[in-house]
């Protein structure tokens, strides 16, 4: 179905931050698939995992107990706050859960009316009909009304609102440490500290959705690691199998307590193969430091936007967290991007006013060097352009 705007670029095959197209050109990879290959592509580690899974064991359902989904579930654990993980295929499908699980806990804990759940605009959580209504953008809504209700919008950042819509209704709060769709805006300390606060005095859940922002991508495992506090509920997905299906929410033994045999269920979630790329990823993370690189990588290429913006008044400022990073223009971005495209670079144009680079976790002082080369080249295209 006709659901994607695809770029005209058949990819055929990819190994570290590069990738090919089906006419053999080459391209660095400054989308990693939406933040998913957050070991760049085909990295040894994950294949060797997968291959020599899929020698032993495809499927065998949640009816039973795998090893990989074992230790997947042990390393999260092992490497967080939290004491359970439910596994599913996406980050929708973890946001799903995660918003099934708040309104189970706000009945069985708060009391039958607290069912509401607060939001913030410009948010994104997904594209089932509930995650579409969380998401805080009536253009992914408009079409599917009725949309499910029980569902409020409070403006990103801003804590006065948030105390405001807090009301005896409320079962959760829902946020993005970073919003990432609507261009890389990330969450001020004293409105997730509030949220953390009146979660605390009011018995509410406090989600975070870190589908994007976690496992590394902002320089630390979480996000929330930023910010000095522990939600409720985290939802992950994107990066967590380096490229293969896999979504997960990890929570407290006192929320997770609330799922019972029946309550949810995800076919797929936990694949033994899912499982294994993930170990690897999880792994790999781990050993080669790749939250370190994070940081490092992030600094010198946003130091390097930076310097950009000096030369090209067209650039209006530079966002981010670590390898999650928001370049600001004036106007252009969809123009640049595909200037960037026939250049050799992948990056992704939100609107007209961005471009979300998300790099994969391993790239190279001299990888970020040439996407700024060609990124300048791009802009200096663009500018030709509009002058006639």
């Amino acid at each position: 179905m006709n659901t994607y705007a695809r770029l005209p670029v058949t990819i055929v095959r990819g190994r570290g931050t590069r990738v090919w197209d089906d006419k053999g050109k080459e391209y660095l990879d400054f989308v990693s698939g939406i933040a998913v290959n957050a070991l760049g592509h085909c990295h040894p580690a994950v294949v060797g995992a997968v291959t020599s899974q899929v020698q032993k064991l495809f499927h065998c359902s949640n009816l039973y107990f795998s090893e990989p989904q074992a230790e997947l579930a042990s390393l999260l654990v092992e490497n967080s706050p939290f004491d359970k993980v439910f596994f599913c295929n996406s980050g929708a499908e973890a946001n799903e859960a995660a918003i099934k699980l708040a309104r189970k806990y706000g009945k069985e804990v708060l009391g039958e009316g607290h069912y509401e759940i607060i939001t913030a605009l410009n948010s994104f959580h997904g594209r089932t009909l509930a995650t579409i209504t969380a998401t805080g953008q009536p253009k992914y809504q408009k079409g599917f009304e009725p949309l499910p209700a029980g569902f409020k919008y409070i403006p990103f950042n801003d804590p006065s609102s948030l105390r405001q819509a807090v009301n005896d209704a409320t079962c959760a709060i829902m946020l993005e440490p970073i919003q990432g769709e609507s261009g890389i805006y990330p969450a001020k300390r004293e409105f997730l500290v509030e949220a953390r606060r009146l979660c605390d005095a009011t018995g509410a859940l406090l989600i975070l959705d870190e589908v994007q922002t976690g496992l590394g991508r902002t320089g630390k495992f979480f996000a929330f690691e930023h910010y000095g506090i522990v939600p409720d509920i985290v939802s992950l997905a994107k990066a967590l199998a380096g490229g293969l299906p896999m979504g997960a929410i990890l929570a407290k033994e006192h929320v997770a307590q609330h799922f019972v045999p029946g309550s949810h269920a995800s076919t797929f979630g936990g694949n033994p193969v899912s499982a294994a790329a993930a170990n690897a990823v999880l792994k790999t993370i781990f050993e080669e430091d790749l939250i370190s690189n994070a940081v490092k990588m992030g600094r010198y290429f946003m130091a390097g936007l930076s310097h950009l913006g000096l030369r090209h008044d067209l650039i209006t400022d530079v966002r981010g967290l670590g390898l999650m990073i928001g370049l600001g223009l004036a106007k252009g971005a969809r123009e640049i991007a595909s200037h960037c495209l026939e250049l050799g670079l992948l990056v992704n144009a939100i609107g007209d006013s961005t471009l979300r680079f998300l790099p994969p976790l391993t790239v190279t002082e001299e990888e970020v060097d040439k996407a700024l080369a060609i990124l300048e080249q791009a802009v200096v295209s663009y500018y030709a352009e509009i002058k006639g």
